[in-house]
This record gives C-alpha cells, sequence and structure tokens, in this order.
C-alpha cells in the first residue's frame, strides 16, 4: 500500500474492499520487521509501551501525529511515523 492509498484510506475515501492491495498492520509490521527496527517483537508490544490503542490504520489516524511521532522516534530507529510506514511498505514489497 502506498503512502497515497494509506492516506486516501485514513480519510475514508478508500474501503479495505476497493484496496486488493491492502495489508493489515500486523502482517505490515510483522516480528521481523518491529525486531530489526525496534527493541520490541511484535507490533503490539510497540504500542502497548505507547499506551495506545491500535486495531487500524484509522486509529493511527485518530492519534495526534505529534504524539505518535515522538512515540515512534523514541522507540525504533525511524525520525517519525512515516518514515516507519515507508520502510515497511518497501520492505514487505521486497518480500
Amino acid at each position: 500500500m502506498s503512502f497515497d492509498d494509506l492516506l486516501l484510506e485514513l480519510k475514508g475515501q478508500k474501503t479495505i474492499q476497493e484496496d486488493p492491495d491492502h495489508v493489515p498492520l500486523k502482517e505490515l509490521f510483522n516480528a521481523a520487521f518491529m525486531r530489526k527496527h525496534s527493541s520490541f517483537g511484535s507490533f503490539e508490544e510497540f504500542v502497548e509501551k505507547g499506551n495506545f490503542h491500535i486495531e487500524s490504520y484509522e486509529d493511527i489516524a485518530n492519534i495526534p501525529d505529534e504524539l505518535y511521532d515522538r512515540h515512534v522516534s523514541r522507540e525504533t530507529d525511524f525520525a517519525d511515523w512515516k518514515s516507519m510506514l515507508d520502510q515497511a511498505n518497501a520492505e514487505y514489497k521486497g518480500k
């Protein structure tokens, strides 16, 4: 899923049914990705550490950007959420 597609989805202009390339968060941010780029073994551990409840891209959109970017910056080797998302997409497509 490209960043533009994610933005459309987050704005409610695109649904999973319309996007056959939709990748669930648990698959995109799989254990190998999280171990490689953070000290966490799963995406769930990562979001729990930040006291977030995230099950979908929409949940992420409801978190203030500054707050989530700060969590990503502190807990991963990425500067912000966009960088983390872009790298996850690149690694997923490279499989």
